[in-house]
């Protein structure tokens, strides 16, 4: 090992420790704990199955941003980190009919991303899917899940909320809607912002352009390119907290979204399979459990809520 490798590892390393010492930091993860906790509870109770997390894979995400992609070659083929565990939640659910995950995600994000205070590239998303359900259905679960859960907070960590000088509020029964394209139109392109840091409850984004998702969602049939998708904002400008939506599950609609999309089939080939054997219409979202506990603990940068945070353009511990 070089002299400036060693000095950047042992850096690293005291950060990591001090970090770890940090009375914010350990009062956060004490939150993030209960959030797993809480969230894993109301889920049972709704009749959901827990299924283990998918590490590697040869099928992952392909996201709608620019992200680094690893490859790991190994018995004769290629995986993949899982960036999120969208294809296999829609398999499992098949024959499970209502799922979670406590799923770790790797994004390895461009290095700017750093500056936005809510990325990281290793994260946990609760990730859920119920088969036969509909956006309708699965928001109004998200809006149950985060209420019973703040709830549950207010209750367990009150004395982690008045270090932080953190009042949780009640929110109101339904959480409001606004489209994708009228939302764009009022604020520009930084939409999500602005509507966030206005609000003092929770926002629902919804009909989401083709080209701002992925292939997956489902498209409306009587909107082309209008996606029967949501995304979940927090309020007072801690932005994105869920997204999801309901998912095409026609083979002939999955490869012509494909093809809109610029993509190939090969690339989703064990997925195009599954689809030529017939599958039934789903639905689900993902929860960022970090950004929960960010949101709930009142914190200006994520890596303050996990003990090991590994913030994009960083090797970290």
């Amino acid at each position: 090992m070089q002299k400036s490798e060693f000095e950047y590892v042992r850096n690293e390393v005291l950060r990591s420790r001090d970090h770890l010492e940090d009375e914010t930091v350990v009062r956060a993860v004490k939150v993030q704990s209960d959030i797993r906790s809480f969230a894993g509870s109301f889920l049972r109770g709704s009749g959901y199955i827990e299924i283990p997390p998918v590490i590697i894979s040869p099928l992952t995400d392909p996201l709608n941003h620019p992200v680094i992609d690893p490859r790991i070659k190994s018995y004769g083929g290629d995986f993949w980190l899982t960036k999120s565990m969208i294809f296999h939640k829609q398999i499992a659910v098949q024959s499970l009919k209502k799922i979670f995950i406590m799923s770790p995600n790797i994004r390895l994000e461009l290095e700017e991303k750093q500056r936005t205070g809510r990325h990281l590239y290793e994260f946990t998303q609760i990730d859920i899917e119920a088969l036969n359900h509909s956006r309708d259905q699965m928001m109004a679960l998200a809006e149950a899940l985060i209420k019973d859960v703040i709830r549950r907070l207010k209750k367990e960590d009150a004395a982690e909320f008045r270090y932080f000088g953190r009042t949780l509020p009640d929110f109101a029964e339904k959480f409001r809607q606004v489209k994708y394209l009228d939302a764009r139109k009022e604020y520009g392109d930084q939409f999500e912002k602005a509507i966030s840091e206005s609000s003092r409850e929770p926002v629902w984004i919804v009909d989401i352009p083709l080209e701002a998702r992925e292939f997956y969602d489902r498209e409306y049939e009587d909107q082309p390119g209008i996606l029967r998708d949501m995304d979940l904002l927090w309020p007072e400008g801690f932005e994105e907290a869920i997204s999801g939506g309901e998912r095409e599950f026609k083979l002939d609609r999955i490869l012509e979204r494909v093809r809109k999309k610029g993509q190939t089939e090969d690339q989703f080939r064990w997925f195009i399979e599954l689809a030529k054997m017939g599958i039934e219409e789903s639905a689900g979202f993902g929860i960022g459990v970090e950004r929960f506990t960010r949101y709930a603990c009142g914190l200006d940068r994520i890596e303050k809520v996990t003990p090991f945070p590994k913030v994009p353009g960083k090797v970290s511990l």
